[in-house]
């Protein structure tokens, strides 16, 4: 009966740091005014997971997210910027697709379907490798895609994560503000940092 305690006492404690994470996030967004402050919020959320998965959950959570927040505050927004741009163009593409797409071939809609996808599958691997390496914008792009290309494994597993979150949550809304965001930055970062992990280690050899 005490191990059975002890583990639900674990498991409400993590629930618990999860919610209070996702409030973190919603709350440093909203002070940055949502446009400045997202991604600042987001790229300290994902530094908090990769923390707690490199084993140090017992920080205080509100100072260290304060100080990952600023941290990076406006290289991550000069990412975030970029990030936009991308999105503004495949929104844009969206639009001509819906409004012209009767009138264009079925085939035509498959190249931009497919970018969506990699683009979604890209960000999975963009914001830990923001957290996890020190590098300028332009070689954090470039090493996050290869790192996508090199193990495409790690995607395919992403996906299928990604795709049970999806129906637990669609089955339990609540769960997508209780602990939505930093539910996916968990599973991001922890599959993605397997993936540095192993990079590592051939570099060593």
């Amino acid at each position: 009966m005490n191990n059975a305690g002890n583990v639900l006492y674990t498991i409400m404690e993590w629930i618990t740091r999860f919610a209070y994470v996702q409030l973190l996030w919603i709350f440093f967004s909203l002070i940055g005014g949502i446009f400045l402050g997202f991604f600042p919020s987001t790229v300290a959320m994902f530094a908090i997971m990769r923390d707690w998965l490199r084993g140090k959950a017992e920080q205080p959570l509100f100072k260290t997210y304060l100080t990952y927040y600023k941290k990076d505050f406006w290289k991550s927004n000069r990412f975030g910027m970029l990030l936009m741009t991308v999105v503004l163009l495949i929104g844009a593409d969206i639009w001509f697709v819906r409004f012209y797409g009767s009138i264009l071939p079925t085939w035509t809609f498959s190249p931009l379907f497919a970018f969506i996808l990699l683009f979604s599958i890209y960000l999975c691997y963009l914001f830990p490798a923001f957290v996890h390496y020190d590098l300028n914008l332009g070689k954090l792009f470039k090493n996050a895609f290869l790192i996508m290309l090199i193990h495409p494994l790690h995607s395919l597993l992403m996906a299928v994560c990604f795709l049970s979150l999806y129906f637990v949550i669609d089955f339990l809304p609540a769960l997508l503000f209780l602990f939505g965001a930093p539910s996916t930055a968990f599973i991001a970062t922890w599959l993605c940092l397997h993936a540095f992990d192993r990079i590592q280690k051939k570099q060593r050899v």
